[in-house]
């Protein structure tokens, strides 16, 4: 991944902060970072900053705050808020959309297939709270349109990949129309996951996207389907 997009935000991020040195008398002194690393932690930051229940907007005043840097230190690595996000957008689409791309070409059973890939997506925004607030829109209210247009449009790859599973099951199941029952089903399975992280996000990331998961897999994609 190159230096525009976070490396680490799992789990467990840190919230960014300028590492510091010193010790006795003396004034802590602040190392200086690594080319690129600083729009990390910049967007470390950030994402942390929107795990918090409740918060509201996040400012560049308040995120420079947090990382004890003027303003003027964060436009110096992106020209704009809306760009942090983008860093932000990036990485949900390089952490998903590549781990579907893996079970894609690992796992035959398109049941199986469309499985893993709510799994997957619901698991990774339950491990990254910060992200599922940008995944359903909450931190982009009053943020540039353009970023909640890139939120639907990797829903729509979501619903895309799900569609061509589906449309599989149905062929293999001797449907007369798959490619209408896939579309159909996709859009359900996209609208339960949208909606499972929507209300991981409003509860104040008490209710588990996870939740009965297995329960719900069973009725929207039951195992041995074929």
């Amino acid at each position: 991944m190159n230096d525009s997009a976070p490396e680490n935000l799992p789990a467990g991020i840190s919230d960014g902060t300028a590492a510091k040195s010193g010790g006795g008398a003396g004034a802590p002194t602040r190392k200086r970072p690594k080319p690129g690393e600083r729009r990390v932690q910049i967007l470390q930051a950030l994402a942390t900053m929107l795990e918090q229940p409740g918060s509201e907007r996040v400012t560049t005043a308040a995120l420079a705050a947090r990382l004890e840097v003027s303003e003027a230190a964060l436009y110096r690595h992106f020209a704009s808020k809306a760009q942090m996000f983008e860093g932000l957008i990036d990485f949900i689409e390089q952490s998903v959309l590549g781990l579907i791309g893996q079970l894609e070409e690992r796992e035959a059973d398109p049941v199986l297939r469309a499985r893993r890939l709510v799994t997957v997506l619901l698991q990774f925004g339950e491990k990254n709270p910060g992200m599922a607030r940008v995944m359903v829109g909450d931190a982009l209210v009053f943020e540039n349109e353009r970023l909640q247009q890139r939120m639907n449009l990797f829903f729509d790859k979501i619903e895309s990949s799900l569609r061509q599973q589906l449309r599989e099951v149905s062929v293999l199941a001797g449907a007369t129309t798959p490619t209408v029952d896939a579309q159909a089903d996709a859009s359900v399975i996209t609208a339960f996951c949208v909606g499972r992280l929507q209300r991981f996000a409003r509860s104040g990331f008490k209710r588990l996207p996870n939740e009965n998961l297995e329960h719900s897999l069973n009725v929207l994609l039951p195992a041995g389907h074929l």
